[in-house]
């Protein structure tokens, strides 16, 4: 499928996508196209489901990379990649302030509520204690486990499943 790419928005105007939206849950159905994220655009193309193009221009996975990594997105696009393919729904999280909320393999969003909230760091970065504690307090508030994923100089992810408990 073709899908156009505008600033951090990819496109798809195909009656087609509707389908990875109901079926597989990509993306926001917006009248006649289907929205996705960067990330979940460069995933699908990573898939060989769709090709993006920029300005009539075919890009390529590469060159996908690249914007994603100019971005400062690779290391969540790499969580995300493998979150998705261990068979879990991943949808944004923003306004859960984290980077992506996670469903349960067979559940997905309108079936249930998602689990999780993931928040992605780098192993490099310096987590203040307040910091910490505030993305557990969100994730409580919200009735969610907080799913922190930590991503090495060489790219291996490492999960913490952290959930507020009272004595």
């Amino acid at each position: 499928m073709h899908a156009d790419l505008y600033q951090d928005l990819v496109t798809i105007v195909n009656p087609k996508s509707t389908k990875l939206n109901q079926k597989s849950h990509y993306g926001k159905l917006e009248e006649d196209r289907l929205e996705l994220s960067l990330i979940e655009a460069s995933y699908l193309m990573e898939k060989g489901k769709i090709s993006i193009h920029k300005e009539k221009e075919k890009l390529s996975l590469n060159q996908i990379i690249s914007i994603l990594k100019k971005k400062e997105l690779y290391s969540k696009y790499s969580v995300y990649r493998d979150l998705r393919n261990r068979g879990y729904i991943v949808k944004t999280g923003f306004k859960y302030g984290s980077e992506f909320r996670l469903y349960e393999r067979g559940k997905s969003p309108g079936d249930g509520h998602s689990e999780f909230v993931v928040r992605v760091i780098s192993e490099n970065y310096d987590l203040n204690i307040m910091d910490f504690s505030s993305y557990v307090r969100v994730a409580h508030g919200v009735k969610k486990k907080l799913l922190l994923a930590v991503v090495d100089e060489e790219g291996d992810i490492t999960y913490y499943n952290i959930e507020w408990i009272r004595p």
